[in-house]
C-alpha cells in the first residue's frame, strides 16, 4: 500500500465522519459540560488547598491542562461504541468492502475523534479566559496544543476501537470504557503531581500515555519549559502508531 493511497483514504474517512457532526452537534455541547464542572467546581474547591500545585502556579492553572486531557480522553475512550453501532446497522461491513485500506479506515476514524477533541480544547480555552486562568496562548503554543490533542485522541480512540473489535457489543464496550477511564485518569498527573503519589502508582503513571499528554500541555500552556516536550510527543506518537497498527489488524473481527 502506497503512502498517498493511505493518506487519501484517511482524509476521506475523516471527512465523512466529521460531516456527521453537523447532524449531531448537540453531542459536542453536552460533552462540554464536563470540563466546565471540573474547572468551576473541582478546580475552584481545591484551589484553596495549599501544596498541590507548584508554588508559582495556582491550582486552577495546574489543573486546566489536566482537565483538557481528561475531556479528550472521555471522548476518545468511548469511540469504539460508534464502531459497534455501525456494525449493527451494516455500515461497517459496507465500509470494509470498499477499496479503502483497513488502516485508512482506522486512522480516519481516529482522526475524526481528534476533531471532537479540538472542539473540547476551544471550550476549555474559553472557560479559562472567562474565569481568568492565566495560560500561554501564543500562536505556536496553541498549535502545539492541537498537535498533542490530536495524538491523544487518536491514541485512545484506537485503543477503544481495538477493544470493540474484541468484545463486539455496545453493552460490554460501555462497561469496559467506564472500567478503564477513571483508572487512566487518576493514575496520571492530570489533577495532582507525581510526587504526591505512592511509589507504585508513580510507575503506573509513567507507563500511562495520558501523563505524557498532560506534561506536554503543561509545557505549552503553563511552564514554557519545552525541554521534555519532544520526549512527551514521541511517546504519544509511538503509543498512537502501535495502537493504530494493532486495530488495523483486528478491525475486521468485529463483523465476524
Amino acid at each position: 500500500m502506497s503512502v498517498p493511497k493511505f493518506l487519501r483514504g484517511t482524509v476521506t474517512i475523516a471527512e465523512m465522519e466529521a460531516r456527521k457532526l453537523r447532524h449531531a452537534s448537540s453531542e459536542l455541547w453536552i460533552r462540554a459540560v464536563q470540563p466546565a464542572l471540573w474547572l468551576l467546581v473541582f478546580g475552584e474547591a481545591l484551589s484553596k488547598v495549599r501544596g498541590i500545585a507548584p508554588s508559582k502556579f495556582t491550582y486552577l492553572q495546574f489543573i486546566t491542562p489536566g482537565v483538557l486531557s481528561q475531556s479528550v480522553l472521555f471522548i476518545a475512550i468511548f469511540y469504539g461504541i460508534t464502531l459497534v453501532w455501525e456494525r449493527d446497522l451494516g455500515l461497517l461491513s459496507k465500509l470494509l468492502a470498499t477499496p479503502v485500506p483497513q488502516s485508512s479506515i482506522v486512522a480516519g476514524k481516529a482522526l475524526s475523534a481528534a476533531i471532537r477533541g479540538l472542539f473540547q480544547a476551544i471550550v476549555v480555552f474559553a472557560l479559562a479566559l472567562i474565569i481568568h486562568v492565566n495560560l500561554n496562548l501564543q500562536v505556536l503554543d496553541v498549535l502545539g496544543v492541537f498537535v498533542v490533542i490530536t495524538l491523544l485522541a487518536m491514541c485512545f480512540s484506537s485503543l477503544s476501537m481495538f477493544i470493540a473489535s474484541m468484545i463486539k457489543t455496545r453493552e460490554r464496550m460501555m462497561g469496559i470504557g467506564q472500567l478503564i477511564t477513571m483508572p487512566l485518569f487518576f493514575a496520571s498527573n492530570a489533577i495532582y503531581p507525581l510526587s504526591l503519589m505512592p511509589k507504585w502508582l508513580q510507575y503506573v503513571a509513567i507507563a500511562n500515555p495520558l501523563s505524557y499528554a498532560v506534561n506536554a500541555l503543561r509545557s505549552l500552556l503553563l511552564t514554557g519549559d519545552y525541554s521534555s516536550l519532544p520526549q512527551d510527543i514521541l511517546v504519544l506518537l509511538v503509543y498512537t502508531l502501535v495502537l493504530l497498527f494493532a486495530t488495523s489488524l483486528t478491525i475486521r473481527r468485529i463483523i465476524q
